[in-house]
């Protein structure tokens, strides 16, 4: 981590439109240059929503979206990763008949470089450079989000948004994933994750929100949620 506090990303007020219907009110959260920030909230909950309409991906919204305080709430996309977001997104959406290869090369290719070189991406994730020639689509569960993780890498991102990294996978991989989550965090790279899996989640973070119902209804230290009765209660079953 690099022990800096400066504002990376600041949602403000953001709400949410789906034909008219709306789907997340006032929403507003923050990450800070080194943190990981988790998102935690049951299925339905807006999560990938909010994710979606960070990126630009969602247009029929009110709100503004800073990123090192430069408003991004009207560009596209591709746009906002120039300025040094990458996505992994749910269900990691890569190229099947693709090769690992050519999914990586895509990676670099919003910012018009590849900035990352491959054996940065191979020493962190050593299968996939055994596997670099093969398609994406005849990976395992946990080597396609290991690809999917290195695709958003390619770039260099200055901000990591991770939505449901450790969606189908065994409670190995599981682990495995988000152990390499925090790794990344601790070469100073700044994380929101998006997260069912609440308690390891809040393990690897420095601060977490409760997304419900399209509302944020909680924020604060993720020991402080890791520790609150109704959190326990709601999440951890306990």
């Amino acid at each position: 981590m690099t022990g800096e506090n400066t504002r990376l990303l600041e949602v403000s007020n953001l709400s949410v439109f789906y034909s008219g219907l709306q789907v997340l009110w006032d929403v507003s959260l923050s990450v800070n240059s080194g943190e990981i920030v988790t998102i935690l909230g049951a299925n339905g909950a807006g999560k990938t929503t909010l994710v979606h309409s960070i990126f630009g991906l969602v247009r029929d919204r009110k709100g503004k979206v800073l990123f090192r305080n430069a408003d991004i709430s009207s560009i596209p996309a591709y746009k906002v990763v120039k300025h040094g977001l990458s996505l992994v997104p749910e269900r990691r959406e890569l190229f099947p008949k693709m090769t690992v290869i050519e999914n990586l090369e895509i990676g670099g290719f919003p910012r018009q470089e590849r900035v990352v070189g491959y054996d940065e991406i191979f020493t962190l994730f050593p299968v996939l450079e055994e596997r670099k020639r093969q398609l994406a689509g005849t990976l395992s569960g946990g080597e396609q989000q290991m690809l999917a993780i290195a695709r958003a890498l390619i770039s260099r991102p200055s901000l990591l948004v991770l939505d449901e990294p450790s969606l189908g996978l065994s409670p190995l991989l599981v682990s495995t994933v988000l152990d390499t989550v925090a790794t990344l965090n601790k070469s100073g790279l700044s994380i929101l994750l998006v997260e069912q899996n609440v308690q390891h989640a809040l393990e690897i973070s420095q601060r977490g929100y409760i997304l419900e119902n399209g509302r944020i209804i909680r924020g604060g230290s993720s020991d402080d949620l890791l520790h609150d009765d109704q959190v326990r209660a709601a999440y951890l079953g306990i």
